[in-house]
Parts: C-alpha cells; structure tokens; sequence
C-alpha cells in the first residue's frame, strides 16, 4: 500500500507516528492552564511544509485500511452494531481522514480538500452522530452512502489525488494562515452563533490544532506544543458543546439552527487568540 506514495514523499519511523497520534488523541482535552507562546511565529519554510504534509499522509495510509473501515460500516448495515472496541477503531480511522483533510488546506497550493476526500470525512462523522444517536434510518442511508465511496474505484482515484497533492510556498502558506484567524476574528464580532456560524469557528479552530499537533510531532518544540495545547482546550470546550447541539437536534429539542452565544469560557481563549496573533 505504501510503495507508490513512498517513492515521493518522506517516511517517518514510527516514533514521530506516535507522537502525533498521542497528539490528535488528545486534540479535545482542555487544559486548564496554558499560555500562548510570546511572539506566535509563522514561518514554516517550503521544506517544513513538504514534510508536515508527508507525515500527514503517511499518518492516514498507516493507520487506514479499506476492509477494516468497510468491515465497521457492515457491521452497522447489518443492524449489528459496534462494539466499545469497534466504536474506538472507527474514532481512530475518522481521526485520521480528518487531519489529512486538514492537511490539504493547510498545505496544498489551493488549499482545499479533495471533493471526494471531504465527501468520505463528512459521510463518516454524518454516520457516527447517527449510530451514537441510535437513529436507524440515517445509520443506514449514511451507511449506504459511505460503502460507495470506499468502493474499489473510488479509494484508488482519492488515494492518487492525495498523492499528487501540489503544496503551498511559505509565503502563500502564511498568507492563508492569517486569512484564517482574520475571518476568526470577524466571526467573533457575534454576540449569537447560530449551528452553522459556530461549527465555522469550530473548523478554523480544529485546523490550527492539526498544523501544530504536526509540528510538534518531529520532536521537541515549545513553541508547537503550546499552540496546539492552547488550541485543543478551545477545540475541546466546542466540540463538547456542538456534541450538546447535535444530540438536541436528535431528540427533537432544539434545533441546530437556534442561535446561542458561546461560553465565557470559549470567548476568552477566542478573543486571546485573534488578539495576539500577527495580523
């Protein structure tokens, strides 16, 4: 499986795998303690950005199989249900089509997702909200939709496109990073965020966690480990809550759409953020 993306991009032992699977493991934990780093710095040299990307495909080829995510959505067609183990497997394996996603925004020259990369990613997270939601009829209708795009064809030309993936420059890469955080911090102009406005801020948020859980994978970096550790306590107050938001849709509730202000928690780290960061 390895062979063809191996003869392009660079290899990483297992150690730094690890290390940025401890990492996207713990992308939700908030700490209650954690500092920015004083200045944020945003240089990431052409040759960073080529092995960020690298380790990012590499995380996803390693860590997904087309059976074995086939085999769980069977299993869920089938009425079988998951496991505890099964339910951490499918965690795991969406955990990591998430953060190759990101990936592709962070890295690539036009920074956006494959169309049918994000497609399998929004399939996948629509069927785990159902099957935790115990909603038969979307488990199987996701189910149905996510056993075609892992069909044969489909997984060798989304894999090629992730292989042929042309990268940003530095300067092209920073200039999106500070894109991000300035429509962050237009976004936060909002006393009230509706479903769709909150699960905007929650993006820009989860995508910043990934740069630097990357980074701070290679080895030792402060500075990295800061920035992802400030972002994840963020990462993690909203996704508890957008958990919250999607249960109520559910049961009937609240609706999604309903708008709501964020926490004083989540504010705070929000607008520290977009307040230090250089724009």
């Amino acid at each position: 499986m390895n062979g063809i993306s191996g003869l392009r991009w660079q290899r990483f032992p297992k150690e730094t795998l690890r290390r940025l699977f401890d990492a996207v493991d713990t992308d939700d934990v908030v700490d209650a303690h954690v500092d920015l780093p004083d200045p944020i710095v945003l240089a990431c040299p052409d040759e960073w950005i080529e092995r960020c990307y690298a380790l990012c495909l590499q995380f996803w080829e390693d860590g997904v199989t087309r059976a074995e995510l086939m085999h769980l959505v069977e299993k869920l067609l089938r009425n079988e249900g998951l496991s505890a183990d099964d339910r951490i497997q499918y965690k795991n394996i969406r955990a990591r089509y998430k953060h190759l996603r990101f990936a592709q925004r962070l890295y690539g020259k036009r920074h956006r997702s494959g169309y049918v990369f994000d497609l399998i990613t929004r399939v996948m997270g629509h069927l785990q909200d159902a099957f935790r939601g115990g909603q038969r009829g979307a488990v199987v209708r996701q189910g149905l939709k996510l056993k075609l795009l892992l069909s044969r064809p489909v997984w060798r030309m989304v894999r090629r496109g992730l292989i042929d993936m042309e990268l940003d420059n530095e300067a092209g890469f920073i200039a999106h990073q500070r894109a991000e955080i300035t429509r962050l911090k237009k976004v936060m102009g909002r006393t009230m965020f509706a479903g769709h406005q909150f699960h905007t801020v929650r993006k820009i948020i989860s995508m910043q966690v990934s740069y630097y859980d990357t980074l701070r994978s290679f080895g030792p970096n402060e500075h990295a480990f800061r920035m992802s550790r400030f972002l994840a306590a963020i990462n993690g107050l909203m996704g508890a809550r957008h958990d919250e938001m999607v249960a109520d849709q559910l049961s009937g509730r609240r609706d999604y759409r309903t708008p709501s202000p964020l926490s004083t928690q989540t504010r705070t780290r929000l607008e520290t953020l977009v307040t230090h960061y250089p724009l």
